[in-house]
């Protein structure tokens, strides 16, 4: 069970290196941490872009490194999308681009990715030696209960990768009693009653919480709160994409913590970060992506 970034990466070294499809790639943080992936032995990137403004940032690197020569946003995310679906990559990473354009690509019914599924954005932290995950805070606006689920069954994925047999998921609320005023503690509800009865699978579900008595049993023993969830979670579901994005930053922000996100559920890995994330966020992103990605999957050679 991997309890820090460390122990991604470690793991991460220890597999052949991917081919990443970098769109957009003409970016200083971006390419930071693209070169320190390299050095680690961890990717072979294709750099699709502005070629003369890539080669200029890169001017001082030691290797060579494939790049598309690419000015437009749209038509460098489709490149990134064939490179995948050509088997030529096994990863792909947002770069300097609007993130609509990117996940137009990702989730086109012809041409894209998204293998039909339900796609959600996954932020894992470090904190006291302990990885959590938040979800859904960058793609789904407010998801309904069906969506929630697919939001915990993409998250859970992520967390069996990181070592969780049996992963603990908090629907987080503003309370932990459930209000009909309130629909995000009537869907917690929901879950948690479906996941009793084995119809949301390989995890453990107990809400609503909120999330101090999510991620405190100090503050659950003080609630009064009995569950195998409450001050033990591994997974924040949070009620909609405003929380999740806040609560996100928080983590970073406020409390300092290491980061990385990428998309859950389509069929390659999809490293997508805000354009003001550090290049150390970003190398966070892509060990993560590595560890996570699926067995049988293509290596791009």
């Amino acid at each position: 069970m991997y309890s820090s970034f460390e122990d991604i990466f470690q793991e991460a070294k220890k597999q052949t290196p991917k081919k990443v499809a970098v769109v957009m790639a003409a970016d200083p943080d971006l390419l930071e941490a693209i070169s320190e992936a390299m050095k680690m032995n961890l990717i072979q990137p294709i750099l699709i872009g502005p070629k003369e403004k890539i080669l200029d940032i890169i001017k001082k690197w030691e290797r060579e490194v494939e790049i598309i020569d690419c000015l437009a946003e749209d038509e460098a995310a489709r490149k990134g999308v064939e490179l995948i679906r050509d088997n030529k990559a096994s990863m792909i990473m947002k770069g300097k681009i609007k993130t609509g354009t990117f996940l137009k690509a990702i989730v086109d019914k012809k041409s894209g990715v998204s293998g039909g599924n339900i796609l959600s954005h996954v932020l894992v932290f470090e904190k006291d030696n302990r990885l959590r995950i938040i979800t859904d805070g960058g793609m789904i606006i407010a998801p309904d209960l069906k969506e929630k689920i697919s939001i915990i069954n993409n998250s859970v994925r992520v967390a069996i990768s990181l070592g969780r047999k049996t992963p603990k998921v908090a629907p987080i609320c503003a309370v932990e009693t459930v209000n009909d005023s309130m629909e995000a503690t009537l869907d917690a509800a929901l879950l948690a009653k479906m996941n009793s009865r084995k119809q949301i699978k390989d995890c453990i579900i107990d809400g609503p919480l909120a999330l101090d008595n999510a991620l405190s049993k100090k503050a659950a023993e003080h609630k009064g709160i009995k569950s195998d969830v409450a001050g033990d979670a591994d997974i924040l579901l949070v009620p909609d994409i405003e929380a999740g994005n806040i609560l996100g930053k928080s983590v970073y922000y406020i409390a300092g913590c290491e980061c990385a996100g990428m998309i859950a559920g389509p069929l390659c890995p999809v490293i997508m970060l805000s354009r003001a994330d550090s290049p150390k966020t970003r190398l966070n992103s892509i060990a993560l992506a590595m560890v996570c990605a699926k067995e049988g999957e293509t290596d791009g050679k």
